[in-house]
């Protein structure tokens, strides 16, 4: 998993917004794939956490009983701190369809079957339900753009049990009484301190912003270095940041690519 990790942590080789590793939680893959991201700087870990049961072992079947409040802890004495990922508790129950052989007819028949699954799994569909109808800087969490494709949930948590889950920056998956299935009800990044960075919209709307500045960026490789050069790479980035601002990302923003943001310094390194 940790060659894994190293071939999409490479921006050459892999192009992605979003890394997840569905039900590896331990922290020599999770704490791994956290420096990928942030190595990269352009993309978010949704992460599994490592679940604890009443008498504090680590949860690796389904007869362990799951304790809110020890599972927490254990995250917490990690002291985790990036503002490029983000966790979620606890797994869900989603509906699948499952192929079989039928070895005798020699065909394939498919069976619908309720499985449990890590949170990372059902919060990626959150967030390509999020970009679907609104933008990645818009939280990807409540009632409007949280719901996930997931029946429900494998720890009903109460109120005392999200308000724990949160304060320890790790986001809670719940079902409520008038919801249709489980909805992501917290949208934290692992940033320790607090800023606007420790939100998942506004991370991804930063991702999101250098991706797109990078792509038109190429097309200035090899250009002079020269006023009409950074004049053209300005030109290029206002529409960027006008769409971000027409849809509600951002409120203000200025573009300064000039000589002081490029020296002469820089032009002769």
């Amino acid at each position: 998993f940790r060659k894994a990790i190293d071939i999409m942590g490479s921006k050459a080789d892999v192009d992605i917004q979003v890394l997840a590793t569905p039900g590896m939680r331990h922290a020599s893959i999770t704490d791994f794939a956290i420096s990928a991201v942030e190595n990269r700087f352009d993309a978010l870990y949704l992460m599994d956490i490592e679940e604890r049961d009443t008498v504090n072992a680590v949860v690796t079947s389904s007869v362990q009983n799951i304790s809110v409040s020890n599972t927490v802890s254990a995250f917490n004495d990690r002291a985790l701190d990036s503002s490029f990922a983000a966790a979620y508790f606890p797994d869900v129950n989603m509906n699948v369809q499952v192929k079989t052989l039928n070895t005798a007819t020699k065909t394939v028949v498919a069976n619908d079957a309720t499985v449990r699954v890590p949170p990372s799994v059902a919060v990626l569909g959150a967030f390509s339900f999020n970009d679907a109808v609104a933008f990645p800087w818009f939280a990807p969490a409540g009632f409007a753009r949280g719901s996930m494709n997931a029946q429900s949930v494998s720890v009903r948590l109460n109120e005392d049990n999200m308000d724990d889950l949160y304060d320890k920056d790790i986001n809670p998956i719940v079902t409520f009484p008038n919801s249709s299935g489980p909805i992501v009800f917290g949208q934290k990044t692992l940033q320790a301190a607090a800023s606007a960075l420790d939100r998942v919209n506004v991370r991804r709307l930063l991702i999101d912003v250098r991706r797109s500045v990078k792509q038109v960026a190429q097309q200035l490789i090899f250009e002079p270095n020269r006023e009409a050069t950074l004049q053209r790479f300005t030109a290029l980035v206002t529409p960027i940041m006008k769409r971000v601002q027409q849809n509600q990302g951002i409120d203000r923003f200025k573009v300064i690519i000039d000589s002081s943001t490029t020296t002469q310094a820089d032009i002769e390194n």
